[in-house]
């Protein structure tokens, strides 16, 4: 299929909405990870610390558990009405979830209406950022010029090491210029107030875009005839979910390991100072988001998964070397050489995004990567602080987040070994019915 005509300015604008809706979803759970402590402490009774931050994290695993059935309506959603109306609703319901956490009184002050409002407050981001993921990268993907979809769909993950970026600025600032007790009273809740005012700007700017043209041109082409994505991807490409739900489980395990179990894990189990760890974080995502579009770029012009292959194996031994070191011998050049490894992974993440959109047709597409994005998060990610955490504790193994987060990526390489080579040949989609 020849390039549809886009206009630049208009696929300018695509990426700057389509990143800014994406680093609210992150900046609302990575902020809820960083600052799991205080949380724990304003939410859940005192007398028990370290129950209180498991709770915490169980609060993160539980809208990550949520985020499957945002995906199925959202993705559903995107495939069959079109990915601009369900972008400006998830943005929009991602800054209700973020506004709720800011404003929640204490258990202090309300009982136990505090944890019930800010579980509630969970679910509706984990519903909204369901929908997130699948439906912004398709936006990218589907106006992106056909030899530059790796590029252009690592965007996605600009804005989610943005986000991170913006988390852990945050962090650094607060618990660096504030004092302990303004921090516990009422620093902690500016993260998630300032999230809010995202909301009606990434509204805005979504409601300034045009709906793709590849969707489009699939409403023409359909003729009105019904589109049912959910039964069609589980029909047609069930091999390609399974393989693509493996590959997300590697690099959801590796976000939350890395950037937001690390710095509370440096400071718990290596006894290192919170800030050294959340300036590393900070250092190494600036760098991230910078350079991600570039690996996605090169997997244009070498291909996805030659890229993609060699650098999930070099991050798997580095990581395990240094961890070692780290943990044998703390400190923040060990801590932060092994924060460093993490740059591996944009080689990974940066072709992933065109890959997961490569491997769905454009009438299923969204659904099809909600599934396996979603399900992949709560599974291996969204999860991973909590059990990770309990592991830990039951078996005073210093070694069992890195155990894990490599376990979990070696299911990423053969996810990539059991995906059809078929799938992904092209992000332009067959016809209805030719496929």
């Amino acid at each position: 299929m020849a390039e549809l005509a886009v206009d630049p300015a208009m696929r300018r604008r695509v990426v700057w909405s389509s990143t800014i809706g994406n680093a609210l979803e992150w900046f609302d759970f990575i902020a809820f990870g960083l600052f799991a402590g205080v949380i724990a402490r304003q939410f859940f009774p005192e007398s028990d610390p370290t129950a209180g931050l498991v709770r915490a994290y169980g609060l993160l695993a539980v809208a990550y558990v949520f985020r499957p059935v945002g995906g199925l309506v959202f993705g559903v959603w995107s495939d069959v009405i079109g990915r601009k109306r369900a972008l400006i609703a998830i943005v929009l319901m991602m800054a209700l979830g973020t506004g709720l956490i800011g404003l929640m009184p204490s258990y202090q002050t309300i009982g136990v209406a505090a944890p019930v409002g800010l579980l509630i407050a969970r679910l509706i981001q984990g519903f909204s950022a369901g929908g997130e993921y699948s439906t912004s990268t398709a936006m990218l993907a589907e106006f992106a010029p056909p030899a530059r979809r790796g590029f252009y769909a690592a965007f996605q993950h600009v804005a989610q090491f943005s986000a991170f970026v913006i988390g852990a600025t945050f962090a650094y600032a607060l618990n660096a210029l504030l004092s302990p007790q303004a921090f516990e009273s009422w620093g902690w809740r500016v993260p998630f107030l300032a999230g809010v005012v995202i909301g009606p700007v990434g509204a805005y700017l979504r409601s300034a875009v045009e709906e793709t043209p590849e969707f489009k041109a699939f409403l023409a082409k359909s003729a009105g005839r019904p589109n049912t994505p959910l039964r069609d991807v589980l029909r047609e490409h069930p091999r390609a979910l399974a393989a693509m739900l493996m590959f997300v489980a590697g690099g959801t395990a590796f976000t939350y390991i890395m950037n937001i179990f690390l710095p509370n894990y440096a400071e718990r189990a290596l006894e290192l100072n919170l800030v050294d760890a959340q300036l590393g974080l900070l250092v190494v995502n600036v760098v991230a988001a910078i350079a991600i579009p570039f690996a996605g770029g090169l997997s244009d012009q070498y291909g996805r998964r030659p890229v993609m292959v060699p650098a999930l194996i070099l991050f798997i031994v580095a990581s395990l070397f240094l961890a070692e070191r780290a943990i044998r011998a703390p400190g923040n050049v060990t801590l932060w050489a092994l924060q460093a490894t993490s740059l591996i992974m944009i080689f990974v993440t940066g072709p992933g995004n065109a890959l997961m959109m490569e491997t769905f047709p454009v009438r299923m597409r969204s659904t099809g990567a909600a599934i396996a994005y979603n399900f992949a998060v709560a599974i291996f990610g969204g999860l991973s602080p909590f059990l990770v955490g309990q592991l830990m504790n039951a078996t005073g193994d210093k070694f069992m987040p890195f155990y894990y987060m490599d376990g979990c990526l070696v299911l990423s390489l053969i996810g990539l070994a059991i995906l059809p080579e078929k799938e992904g040949a092209s992000v332009v989609p067959a016809p209805r019915g030719g496929n």
